[in-house]
Parts: C-alpha cells; sequence; structure tokens
C-alpha cells in the first residue's frame, strides 16, 4: 500500500513538473511574441516616419508627395482594426512612387537625398524580416496553444489567442535592389 502511494505521488509530482514546464514554455512563447510585435511596430513606425519626411522635403513631385504622405499618415493614426490595411495601402504607394530606379537616382541627386533614399531602403527592406519574426513567433504560440494539455488545464491562462500581422509588405523593386551601406 504505502509502495504504491509513494508511486503514485511521484507520477502526480512528474505531471506537475510536466505541466509546470509547458506553462512556463507558453509563457517565454508569449513574450517573444510580444517583443516581436514591439519590434515590428517599431519597425512599421518608422517606415512612415521616413516616409512622411521624405514627402514632405520637396524633393518628389507634388502628386507623389501627396500620395506617400497621405498613406503614411493613415499608416501612423490607423487603429489597431485597420493597421493591416493601412499598412499594405502604404506598401502599395511607395511601390508605385519608386517603381522606377528614375525616381530613386532623382530623390539621391538632390543635397540630403542620399541619405533620404538610404533610410527609406532600410526602413522598407526592415518590415518583412519583422513580420517575419512576429508570425514565426505567433505561429509557435498557436502551436503549443492547440495541444490538449494546454487546453484541459488551461495553461494559457487569460491571454488571447495570438493573431498573425498580415500585410502586403513587398518593397518597391527600385528601393530593394539598392545596396545598403
Amino acid at each position: 500500500m504505502t509502495a504504491t502511494l509513494i508511486w503514485i505521488v511521484v507520477a502526480l509530482v512528474a505531471i506537475g513538473m510536466y505541466l509546470s514546464w509547458t506553462a512556463g514554455r507558453l509563457d517565454r512563447l508569449h513574450a517573444r511574441m510580444d517583443a516581436a510585435r514591439a519590434a515590428l511596430d517599431a519597425q512599421l513606425l518608422r517606415r512612415a516616419s521616413v516616409t512622411q519626411e521624405l514627402a514632405t522635403s520637396k524633393v518628389l513631385d507634388p502628386a507623389a508627395s501627396i500620395l506617400l504622405y497621405e498613406a503614411a499618415h493613415a499608416a501612423r493614426q490607423a487603429e489597431e482594426d485597420h493597421r493591416e490595411v493601412a499598412e499594405s495601402e502604404l506598401s502599395a504607394a511607395l511601390r508605385a512612387v519608386f517603381a522606377e530606379t528614375a525616381q530613386v537616382e532623382a530623390v539621391r541627386e538632390v543635397p540630403g537625398g542620399e541619405e533620404a533614399a538610404r533610410e527609406l531602403a532600410q526602413a522598407v527592406r526592415r518590415v518583412p524580416m519583422a513580420r517575419r519574426f512576429h508570425n514565426d513567433s505567433v505561429r509557435a504560440a498557436r502551436a503549443l496553444r492547440r495541444h490538449r494539455k494546454v487546453r484541459w488545464f488551461r495553461l494559457a491562462g487569460h491571454a488571447p489567442f495570438p493573431l498573425a500581422f498580415e500585410m502586403d509588405d513587398e518593397p518597391p523593386a527600385a528601393l530593394a535592389d539598392r545596396p545598403v551601406s
């Protein structure tokens, strides 16, 4: 009787330790996902800010400036529910304005244009990477949260189910081909 009781206690302790380890892993995944989302938000804000600076610098023609400024402003001011659409529209506006290499070269020729073109090229390249890191973190957290043990023992607590950030983040061809110094 005593040996059976000891084995039951050992099994319960082992199960408890395994569930505790799983809950800790899930917590670390949620923390990684939050950090990746903060990095994505920072990169999106940086891209919109650089775009607004370029649009107001009088380097571009008026139509391109207005298009970029409005798209960047909408992306910066968008509420969370509409953020993906606004950021996708900014990507489309950037592709429309910088579809040709000649437009990038025109920006580079004006005083301070080389720096502006380099900053914009870096910003549009970092957004897809940040989004990929965020979505990979979301995918890992979702995979763990789908396990029965996590659902049955409510190891995720009251944390909301993680959502990926889906947007059009393809950079303009003229900026994507530029080497970053």
